[in-house]
């Protein structure tokens, strides 16, 4: 049954395909709490979108099934991607991240509202380690821990042509790394501390294939940007260097800031 905790395990491992590992994540309900406030609030809404339809179930990755860059955060924003059923589309956090991805040639639009809006991302694909908006956008140990198989699995398929990881927080950086190690590669112990520029490479446990370099970057919160703790620049820099350490093409091209007003 889908209800039981340990669907994530069962159905991931199931999974030959980011197609279909997509398909099984978004009918999981393997933690109570997390189910319980999706719902919840996707009901009651917010004010400003009562005419939206919420997505109000777990949400998977966005990208192609190719890409050579991963970028992991939290979890969905309650009013963001669980409202919209895409991966950082609907919150002032995901517009940053957007709209520096189409500055660096790597996405196809600066602006994004939800699905049907035209966005693609060339070689980079978006996800996070819970996959369910959590009360006050704070998952338990718990809860992260049951939501891992998806994100082990999804590093596995994308394992072919994924040489670069980025991890927004050192929630999201202590997630990947746990991921990562059961994907497959090998992650040094003490594993490596989090901070915004923080740099490890890591290989497979059977020394097969290239090396995955993880690298760290503040989360794209609002708290974060608001605070100065990180700037458009200083995630524009992270982001540019893992996508050419991913042998990915990068531009330079203007584009709206999506922090300038409000």
């Amino acid at each position: 049954m889908s209800t039981a905790e340990g669907y994530p395990v069962r159905a991931a491992a199931q999974a030959h395909t980011l197609a279909d590992l997509d398909a099984r994540l978004v009918e999981c309900r393997a933690c109570p709490r997390l189910v319980a406030w999706r719902e919840e609030t996707a009901l009651e809404k917010r004010a400003a979108f009562r005419d939206w339809e919420y997505w109000g179930r777990p949400v998977p990755g966005f990208g192609p099934a190719d890409a050579a860059l991963l970028i992991t955060g939290l979890a969905p924003a309650a009013h963001g991607a669980n409202r919209t059923g895409r991966m950082f589309t609907g919150d002032r956090a995901g517009d940053l991240l957007f709209a520096t991805l189409y500055e660096l040639g790597l996405a196809s639009r600066a602006t994004v509202t939800g699905p049907g809006d035209g966005l693609e991302l060339t070689g980079v694909r978006v996800t996070a380690p819970v996959h369910c908006a959590p009360p006050d956008n704070r998952p338990t140990p718990g809860e992260r821990d049951t939501c891992r198989p998806w994100l082990t699995r999804e590093t596995q398929l994308l394992r072919p042509t994924l040489r670069t990881v980025v991890a927004l927080g050192a929630f999201g950086w202590q997630a990947a790394l746990a991921a990562l190690g059961g994907a497959g590669w090998s992650v040094p112990r003490p594993r490596p501390v989090f901070g915004h520029g923080a740099r490890v490479s890591l290989t497979t446990e059977e020394g097969t294939g290239g090396p995955l370099t993880v690298f760290g970057c503040y989360h794209v919160s609002q708290r974060n940007v608001f605070t100065g703790r990180l700037t458009p620049e200083m995630l524009r820099r992270v982001l540019a260097e893992a996508a050419q350490t991913a042998g990915l093409p990068v531009e330079r091209r203007g584009g709206p800031d999506p922090w300038s007003a409000g």
